[in-house]
This record gives structure tokens, sequence and C-alpha cells, in this order.
């Protein structure tokens, strides 16, 4: 989530983002540079040299495509205003889970977890797949990447079960469980209009397709990390942890207000940075945190990682991306086609992110119809599964998990990937298309 309504409009009103003038004549350089660049910043998140902040290398990139005419300073400025929004959320968000853990909210709710889960790991990992969807589908990916992850690490702990595949479920259901409102994921709110749904109707084409996906992803889970989910021997029991109670008031009444001010036509970065603040001035009047600790925890490094990820990705769609992709987009609404324009926003999605993905997208696929812009959302909501880069979710529940200890290797991760995905969007192309057969548009 992160932008409101309002620009979702702009794109189904006017079919398109309004494309800048493409370079004439011989400027070879700026037109191939912001591809390369991409890709430098792409795999620097990915790989992370020597532990460096993604930051290092995307701010960089992104002053190069400015400076060397690649995007003009107009183009850049409005990329920026445009992304606004998802960074104060993101930025909200990431304050609002710093002071929830020095309240001691994911520890409460760890031992509650594990308490439900009685021990089995594999009964765990249910609840987990439980947890992130309804989070996820309600109130957005964020919530399940920022406040379900450190749970997730509380529980296992607890339960004295190993924490992988509950951690893996996080960030994949992050993503494949944002698809079934309009509000659980800003890819969706982004295509809403160009759909022409209603609300209601949009949740019930996408409610089969969700409820598929779901079940697929945890057949895999279950089978790929069957070794890992063995009880065994826990830790000494200290006790339960005491429930937060105004921190928990805080946190539910933030992601109530998500869904509200979405339906309203309210930024929800204005309803996170709400709830942040509220916790704040508390922890500030009772001297449990500082100023400093409270900005360094809005990640701003990571912040501007996004920020000139979105410029970088701008300037490649400038010099014919869009137009590229408007030649090779199917026309057509059956289930070949529809798994044509899934696999394709995938691969876009794996490529350059599933913000901008969906940005270039959405307009081609609306003209054919809800179906198409439907299959969109199934690529740019399932496929980033498939690596670090497709999703910021992804992106950021890498950082959260690293950074409390715990190693994300690549191999294990693409592994997963292959696995999971083709067989996840695959099937939930041919339930969509079943769905659009039933209930019609």
């Amino acid at each position: 989530m992160g932008a409101g309504l309002g620009h979702a409009r702009v794109i189904a009103h006017h079919g398109r983002v309004p494309a800048p003038d493409r370079p004439e004549g011989p400027a070879l350089l700026p037109a191939i540079l912001p591809a390369v660049l991409l890709l430098v910043v792409l795999g620097a998140a990915v790989l992370r040299p020597r532990n460096l902040p993604e930051a290092v290398f995307a701010v960089p990139a992104a002053g190069l495509v400015v400076a060397t005419g690649a995007i003009s300073l107009d183009h850049a400025r409005a990329e920026a205003e445009r992304l606004g929004p998802v960074i104060g959320f993101l930025a909200a968000v990431l304050v609002l889970a710093k002071l929830c853990d020095d309240e001691g909210v994911f520890r409460a709710c760890g031992a509650w977890m594990a308490r439900s889960a009685r021990g089995n790991p594999k009964k765990l990992l249910t609840h987990v797949f439980v947890a992130a969807s309804t989070i996820t589908a309600a109130l957005s990916l964020d919530a399940t990447v920022v406040l379900l992850t450190p749970v997730v690490f509380a529980t296992t702990a607890y339960v004295g079960a190993r924490a992988k595949p509950h951690l893996y479920a996080c960030a994949h259901l992050s993503n494949t469980a944002s698809l079934l409102l309009p509000v659980s994921n800003l890819t969706n709110l982004l295509a809403f209009s160009a759909t022409g749904l209603t609300f209601g109707r949009f949740a019930l084409l996408m409610a089969l397709p969700w409820a598929v996906a779901i079940a697929v992803e945890y057949a895999v889970f279950r089978r790929f990390f069957a070794a890992d989910l063995v009880p065994a021997a826990p830790p000494e029991p200290d006790g339960d942890a005491p429930m937060p109670v105004f921190a928990l008031a805080v946190v539910g009444a933030t992601l109530a207000g998500f869904g509200i001010a979405s339906a309203a036509g309210i930024d929800p970065a204005w309803v996170a940075a709400a709830g942040a603040a509220v916790l704040a001035v508390r922890a500030l009047l009772r001297r449990e945190t500082s100023p400093a600790a409270i900005v360094r925890s809005a990640a701003i490094p990571f912040l501007a990682f996004v920020l000139a990820l979105g410029i970088v990705v701008r300037a490649v769609v400038d010099h014919g991306l869009d137009d590229l992709l408007g030649h090779v987009m199917p026309s057509g609404g059956g289930l070949v086609d529809l798994l044509a324009v899934a696999g394709l926003a995938a691969l876009l999605a794996n490529t350059v992110n599933n913000l901008p993905a969906v940005l270039v997208l959405a307009p081609l696929a609306a003209p054919h119809g809800a179906g198409p812009v439907l299959a969109v959302l199934l690529g740019v909501n399932i496929g980033p599964n498939l690596t670090y880069a497709g999703s910021l979710a992804t992106l950021l529940w890498r950082r959260i998990v690293t950074d409390r200890g715990t190693a994300v290797g690549l191999g294990e991760f693409t592994r997963l990937a292959a696995a999971a995905v083709p067989a996840t969007l695959t099937a939930a192309v041919v339930a969509l298309w079943a769905a659009l057969a039933v209930v019609g548009t």
C-alpha cells in the first residue's frame, strides 16, 4: 500500500501514464544507460556486496540517469512525488513496528501463537499461513512483512521449531495473499480503477484465485520443508509475556484505519503515521526511547533505495519499454491469453520490480477487459516470489530477517521459488478463468 486511489483513477481515465518525448537521433547512451544501471541496482540489492545498504548503489544510479539526460529533471521530480506516499507509508510502518517491539507486542503475540500450536511445528505453519493470509488480504502486505515476521521469530523460538518454513511463509504470503481486495497491495490500488469493477465484484472474482493460490503454496511448503517441520527440544519456558494492551489497541486501530482510509480516499500513510506518533509520544514521555532511535527505525537508507529505484525504472520506461510491451500484450480473454498475460507480468515484475510493472501493464491490458487486468495482478503479486527484487515487500522482509541474525541463502530461496511460483501462478490463473466464466464482469 502507500498510494491512494487518486493516482489509479488518473491512470484509468487517461488510459496510461503520459510518456515523455523519446530521444531522437544517435542518443544511444541515454537510451541504454538506464537498463544497465537497473541491472546493477537490482543485482546489488540481491547480493549486497560487503553488506552495504541497497541505497549505496541505487542513489548514484538515479543521479546518473538524471545527469546524463536519460530522464529529465521534471520527470524525476514527478516520479519522486508519485512515490512520496509509498515512502511515507513505509517509514511510518517501520517506526510503528519498532515501537511495538519495544512495547513487547511481538513477544506477547509469539507466546500466544506458541500456545495455540501446542508445540507442533506443522500446526504452527498452518497458523502462520492463516494469520499471514488474513493480515495481508485485509490490512496490506506491509503489515505481514513488518508486524508478523517478528512475531514468527518469537513464536518459533518459544515452540522450539525451526524458523525457516514459517519465515519464508511470511515472505511468500505477503505477495501471494495480496490478491483478494483492492486495498491489499499498492499494485491492486493502482490497477483497481482500470478493471472497471466495483469493490465487491473485484473481491468476488479474486476470491477463488486467492484461495487456490494459498492452498497450492501451503502444499508446496509442507513438502519442501518436510525435514524442518519436526519437533525440537523447546527452551525452558520463561512464563507468559505480559499483554501490552495499549500498544495492541493502537496497532488494531491503525490496521483497521487502513481499510477505512482507502475507502474514503485518504492516503493510508496518514493512518500509519498517526499510529506511530501515538506510540512515539508515549514512549518519549516515559523515556523508553529517544528521537534518534525513532529516526533510525525509519530505515532511511532503505527509503532512499526505494525512491532511487523508482527514478531509474522510470528512465527505463521512458525509453521505450511501454511501447515494446504494447506489441507483445495478448489481446484476448481466453485461458491461454490470461496465462500469457500473467506470465508476462511475472517476468516484468522480476525484471523491474512489481510496482513499475503494474504501472506499465495495467493500462495496456485495460482495453481488453477486466480479466486481463486481473491476470496482470496475479503475475505481479505471485510472480515476485521468484526473486528478491520482485517486490519491495520481499526486499523489506529480507532486511528484517537478516537484521535479526537469520541467513537467507539465495540458493534455498530460488529452489523454493522454483517449486512454488509456477504451480501457484498457473493454478491461480485457471481459477481466475473459471471465476470470470461463472461470475462475469
